[in-house]
């Protein structure tokens, strides 16, 4: 991993985790969780196709509101290196997460606390500091989950209109 750029070295990490309660409300029910395609996505009328879309729109969401809130209490880990997000060679209908995994990855160095000099000179190891990155993602990714159930509390048929994952943003960001 050391040989590795901490770029490359973050995208083949598997720890994104977000709490247990936010499954059943959130994942599972707006998600095509374990399916990745557009066909069952839409069968089942999900807003979402993998179980990794939600997390990135709560990560975003998070990031917006500017709040990083420490998972708390049992969690669930989505099992899939960050690199394979988005398209596989065999799935059609699938867009390229690339640009996407680079935002992130860029908001993570600047928004976690981490002395890249040392990483640079040594002192630190590429582990470590994507120890760090991940911990921001999913705390970052917990205040938007947190956001989500709290709108889902009040509207449980909210994010099934046309502009609601807009609208959700908007208010963190106005």
């Amino acid at each position: 991993m050391e040989n590795n750029s901490l770029f490359e070295a973050w995208l083949e990490r598997e720890d994104s985790y977000y709490e247990e309660k936010f499954f059943e409300p959130l994942v599972d029910a707006l998600c095509q969780y374990n399916g990745g395609t557009t066909d069952g996505r839409l069968a089942k009328g999900r807003i979402f196709n993998a179980g990794y879309e939600v997390f990135i729109y709560a990560f975003f969401l998070g990031l917006y509101m500017g709040e990083r809130r420490p998972l708390a209490g049992p969690t669930r880990k989505f099992r899939m290196a960050m690199s394979s997000w988005g398209r596989k060679s065999n799935e059609k209908d699938r867009k390229s997460y690339t640009i996407l995994q680079k935002y992130i990855f860029i908001a993570l160095v600047t928004k976690t606390d981490v002395y890249f000099l040392a990483l640079d000179k040594g002192e630190l190891n590429v582990n470590d500091v994507c120890k760090k990155l991940m911990a921001t993602l999913n705390e970052y990714a917990n205040t938007g989950f947190y956001r989500m159930y709290d709108q889902l509390k009040k509207d449980p048929d909210y994010f099934f209109g046309n502009t609601s994952l807009l609208d959700m943003i908007r208010l963190v960001v106005s």
